[in-house]
């Protein structure tokens, strides 16, 4: 049974969410109608799980948040309005500790949450099982790591890697879900903005955070990261992150590669997609020229892609269970034997400059 706290100030969202919830068979439920009463519903019911608003009277969703984190970790799912100032405070969220956010269909009171059921509820089950870190700053998350690797762990050998052609382009590919943009903090301000090669990001993320997102990276990273809302040619020492609710695929326009926004396809699960992403990129590269990293996140989304990458000659890392939010993804592709490196995120960047060296 997974205890579920749901946090809203509004009284016809708080009884939309627990119906949605008692329905399912193994939710118990609480509510609470803002962060401060949340804080002692804590104390008393101690929920596998909070859902929580953003916008709130006495004490609002990021407060009561960070006093969360700070206090008693414990996963967090935010249910956030569309706004673009919704976007930010969300985004910030996540950076302190929110496993993920779902967005309410139509702003502050939803009426048609029932829209967003399955979604809801699958990401709430997720978060139930993520791990959570106590709230720390970007900056003293990147004071407090080494930037030296830990070792790889074991894995069915392909040796020796043949070296890499950085002379000739090729590509970073970087699948991640839950739990994400956090994760994408610990990995690519470590990338130096003289990165021989793109980066290309399928967050799972709704469409009005990517663009949020990417501004929030590009202030933190030596790289430039912008965010793909119409066909761009690829150039090195650039990130680019995949529009929300839409896929991105790689596609060679008068001679240049070139990342293009593509319209989310219902073959796939999860938008952007991470298979349809690495899929592309196959087609235009040979796999030697490409490096895929699977970040943390539930489902297998671009994990039978990148462990065929893998098979072809290319190069791939998954982030290790120690410090994968939600180890679904990761996990899927060292099933399927798919993984040349396996290590904590705080030394992907390290690795990925290794090969590029």
């Amino acid at each position: 049974m997974v205890k579920l706290l749901i946090v809203d100030d509004s009284a016809l969202m708080r009884r939309c969410l627990r119906e949605i919830f008692e329905a399912e068979a193994d939710f118990e439920v609480a509510l609470a109608r803002n962060g401060r009463d949340a804080l002692e519903q804590i104390e008393g019911f101690r929920p596998d799980v909070v859902t929580l608003d953003v916008n709130m009277p006495e004490m609002d969703g990021l407060t009561c948040l960070g006093e969360i984190m700070a206090r008693e970790p414990r996963p967090v799912v935010m249910v956030s309005s569309l706004t673009a100032e919704g976007a930010e405070v969300t985004l910030e969220a996540l950076a302190l500790g929110a496993v993920d956010v779902i967005q309410k269909p139509d702003g502050t009171v939803s009426l048609h949450i029932n829209r967003i059921r399955h979604d809801l509820v699958a990401k709430v089950r997720a978060a139930a099982g993520a791990r959570v870190r106590r709230a720390r700053t970007l900056a003293r998350r990147l004071r407090e790591q080494s930037g030296r690797p830990g070792p790889a762990k074991s894995l069915p050998a392909r040796e020796p890697l043949p070296p890499l052609r950085t002379a000739t382009q090729g590509l970073i590919l970087i699948g991640v879900s839950t739990g994400g943009p956090r994760t994408l903090e610990e990995v690519l301000p470590r990338l130096p903005a003289e990165l021989p090669w793109p980066v290309l990001v399928a967050q799972h993320m709704p469409g009005a955070f990517t663009g949020v997102f990417a501004q929030r990276m590009n202030s933190v990273c030596a790289l430039d990261v912008v965010e793909v809302g119409k066909p761009t040619a690829l150039q090195p020492g650039r990130v680019y992150i995949a529009r929300g609710d839409a896929d991105m695929v790689v596609e060679t326009r008068l001679g240049r590669l070139t990342a293009v926004p593509v319209p989310s396809d219902e073959a796939h699960l999860w938008h952007p997609s991470v298979a349809r992403l690495v899929d592309s990129a196959m087609r235009q590269l040979p796999a030697d020229r490409l490096i895929g990293v699977m970040l943390t996140g539930m489902g297998n989304d671009g994990a039978a892609a990148m462990a065929e990458l893998r098979r072809l000659g290319g190069r791939t890392i998954a982030e290790d269970e120690s410090t994968a939010v939600v180890f679904g993804m990761p996990a899927d592709l060292i099933r399927r034997g798919g993984a040349d490196a396996v290590l904590p995120c705080g030394d992907i960047a390290t690795q990925l400059l290794r090969w590029l060296s």
